[in-house]
């Protein structure tokens, strides 16, 4: 079991965008970090009914940076997967992680050329703003972390942000 991890929540005073990014910089190594240590094999497993894996929760989050943040923020012309949570045959822990961190890349990349919180999506409705925008991606991220401290916990025990 690997030990603990003693990371704290970031402290960051620099204005509402480097504040979000900071905390969703925090949360995607938190999720990224569970994958640290396990096999092919292992990340592919699921072990819920839904048929959740840790693998296809890195894909989905990959998918939910993806659509909201190029798709519907700053309205680029990006394919959108059906179902992020499928892993098929193809799918690595190398490539899904660095497909993660591309898309994390674009998304502060995006949200630091925006600037500014209230500015609208591209393709969006209902007056839906970056500020918007960025709160989801936090709270999907958040949401499907805690479910990857579960996975990675059923796995092999290992606790820990």
């Amino acid at each position: 079991m690997a030990p603990p991890d003693d990371r704290n929540a970031p402290v960051v005073v620099d204005g509402e965008l480097e504040t979000a990014l900071a905390f969703l910089h925090y949360l995607r190594d938190g999720v990224s970090l569970k994958l640290d240590g396990l096999g092919e094999d292992q990340v592919r497993r699921a072990l819920v009914p839904s048929g959740t894996s840790l693998l296809g929760l890195v894909k989905h989050l990959t998918d939910v940076e993806v659509y909201w943040m190029q798709r519907r923020f700053a309205g680029l012309d990006v394919t959108r997967r059906r179902d992020g949570f499928v892993v098929v045959s193809d799918d690595t822990i190398k490539g899904v992680r660095q497909g993660y961190d591309q898309a994390a890349i674009r998304t502060d990349d995006i949200v630091r050329a925006a600037g500014d919180p209230e500015r609208p999506l591209a393709l969006g409705t209902h007056g839906l703003t970056l500020r918007w925008a960025l709160a989801h991606v936090i709270e999907e991220t958040a949401r499907h972390a805690g479910h990857a401290d579960i996975l990675r916990e059923l796995l092999d025990g290992a606790t820990g942000r």
